[in-house]
């Protein structure tokens, strides 16, 4: 399994935004450059502002100009009202931008990680892939919200800005930048603490988010061994550790603006000193001082807003790194390049000295059985024998180290994933339900199921046996995991399920070994309808139920020690015979 990304290197900032453009942003360039537009509008009106001081104050308030205070006045008014109509437009543009680039990401990270391989998602739980698919791209989704109130309009507006100051004096816009140097290199040092932090923040928030989602899968366990007091100290020991990691990050985050309003009030200080003489002595005009303090004061907060963003930027780089990771890994288990087409008909199975190793701990040594078209073979031994992984080799969950695997004279490997598992149907000892309706866990997304083959799968299933006694009938909803039904009549839902899928192969694992007796008669029964026609695997350790198996494959310690019907494993001894007398106290 591919744990990793496929590149090594940690991309700096420019790659990360190239990374973002190239894959999601370059798709609503038409959005984008309208909203820039709009935004180029607001952020130059800062600009006409400060320029409007002039006039205003030598032709209006200096000079007394009546004809200059119309025009004058409506030039203002004009500057405002472009200024609140380009908000608008450019906040409603980039929200939409912002959505449909967070919804794509999503999308994309949740497609993906469903092709990863078992053994990734064995080693990342649930609750971290959900942090990662929520947390991680809600700080995307922040920066987003930083360049809606003002970002790149912030931009504008400085150029705007500096612009007017440099045409009333440059060398006094010089004298305003004094401090920009002193600026650098503790911006950058913040900008690299920020961003340093976020990553460890972000795995405390996705260790979080995975505790909550095994106290609450698992609050049954918790009240009954008492474990409620232990689960809130581990949450709340997190939790702190998240504390203590946003407020270090909030101040990296505070200090880049207020390295700006220190450079700033220096500057400002700078050219009261160096240009007071001209002031002073009506070098300046009234218009031309109030023109350039009034650029340079309401250059200050588009600054301070910038800085700020910087530091919102490097959280959001340190997701950005995560979800480049995820979205970079690759299944091993894949298509052939040449597939060959699924077998037809009812196919048998044939396992050929098959090896497999989990680390260093041997599952399978040699393991070689045949499973006969049609017929139903049965799989029993002691735990640890090797009979799910079985089952994970034919779906191809996991690929063996060495050795065959064929349906049909097809091998598993040689078929597409897709068509490899549409030849199967699986009924487990916890078939899982989702938290929706009835209707929905039985159909499971298939479309053109008429009502008619629905009802017989419903009975063949016994699942209209239990269907009055509900609510609202099939629309009823079955709740988280399927806790508004028993387990009988989860297995019985289950079953209609692979009813409808209608597939030749049939896999049950322990498919009843959980129920009480009176709900393992009924499922047993509607297993039997569902055996007939194909060619079917049962994984068992209650021997009585594979009794009428056709074969019985007897493994230990993942090899095949024996094989024969129920009759003939009892009268030749051995494993199978001494499991039966363990059962059912033969001896």
């Amino acid at each position: 399994m591919n744990r990793g990304p496929k590149e090594s290197t940690t991309p700096d900032a420019t790659g990360l935004l190239l990374w973002l453009w190239r894959g999601y942003l370059r798709r609503r360039t038409g959005l984008l450059l309208i909203a820039l537009v709009f935004m180029f509008l607001e952020g130059s009106m800062f600009g006409f502002l400060s320029y409007m001081m002039k006039p205003m104050f030598d032709q209006v308030l200096v000079g007394g100009s009546a004809t200059a205070l119309v025009w004058v006045a409506l030039a203002i008014f004009a500057i405002f009202t472009t200024r609140a109509l380009a908000s608008v437009v450019q906040k409603v543009l980039l929200t939409r931008i912002s959505q449909l680039t967070v919804g794509d990401i999503r999308l994309d990270l949740l497609q993906n990680l469903m092709t990863l391989d078992s053994t990734f998602h064995q080693n990342f739980p649930p609750g971290y892939l959900m942090q990662r698919i929520e947390g991680d791209v809600e700080s995307i989704n922040k920066v987003w919200k930083t360049i809606i109130t003002g970002a790149g309009r912030d931009v504008v507006a400085l150029v705007a800005l500096f612009g007017v100051a440099i045409s009333v004096d440059w060398r006094w816009t010089l004298a305003a930048l004094v401090g920009t140097p002193l600026l650098v290199a503790p911006a950058m040092l913040f900008q690299r603490y920020v961003r340093a932090n976020a990553r460890v923040t972000r795995d405390v928030a996705a260790k979080l988010s995975t505790r909550l989602n095994e106290v609450f899968h698992g609050i049954v366990p918790v009240k009954l061994n008492r474990l409620e007091r232990y689960q809130w100290k581990r949450y709340r020991d997190l939790t702190r550790q998240r504390i203590r990691l946003e407020v270090k990050s909030s101040f990296g985050q505070a200090a880049i603006p207020g390295l700006i309003d220190v450079m700033s009030g220096v500057g400002f200080v700078v050219v009261l000193f160096y240009g007071g003489s001209e002031i002073l002595s009506g070098e300046k005009t009234v218009g031309d001082t109030m023109a350039f303090f009034t650029a340079l004061g309401l250059a200050f907060e588009p600054l301070r807003r910038l800085g700020a963003f910087s530091g919102i930027w490097q959280v959001a780089a340190a997701s950005i790194e995560r979800i480049k990771e995820l979205l970079d890994m690759v299944p091993e288990l894949r298509d052939p390049d040449v597939p060959k087409p699924a077998p037809e008909g009812i196919p048998g199975i044939l396992l050929e000295d098959v090896f497999l190793e989990y680390g260093d701990t041997p599952i399978l040594r040699g393991t070689s059985f045949e499973a006969e078209a049609g017929k139903t073979t049965a799989l029993v031994g002691a735990s640890g024998a090797g009979k799910s992984t079985v089952f994970n080799l034919l779906t191809r969950l996991v690929d063996p180290d060495a050795g065959r695997i064929s349906l049909g004279g097809v091998g598993v490997s040689e078929m597409t994933l897709g068509d490899l598992r549409s030849l199967f149907s699986v009924v487990s000892q916890d078939s899982l339900l989702f938290d929706e309706t009835l209707r929905e866990n039985i159909l499971l997304g298939q479309t053109g199921v008429s009502e008619a083959d629905l009802d017989d799968a419903l009975e063949a299933a016994h699942v209209a046996d239990f269907l009055p006694r509900l609510s609202d009938g099939l629309d009823s909803p079955v709740g988280p995991r399927g806790t508004n039904l028993s387990g009988g009549q989860r297995q019985r839902v289950a079953i209609a399920r692979a009813l409808l899928r209608n597939t030749p192969v049939l896999l049950l694992d322990e498919a009843t070994s959980a129920l009480d007796a009176q709900s393992e008669a009924v499922v047993q029964k509607a297993l039997d309808r569902l055996s007939q026609g194909r060619t079917t695997l049962v994984i068992a350790h209650r021997l009585s139920t594979v009794r009428n198996a056709d074969k019985i494959v007897v493994m230990d310690q993942g090899q095949v020690v024996d094989q024969g019907t129920h009759d003939e494993l009892i009268a030749r001894g051995g494993v199978y015979a001494d499991l039966h007398r363990l059962q059912f106290d033969d001896s």
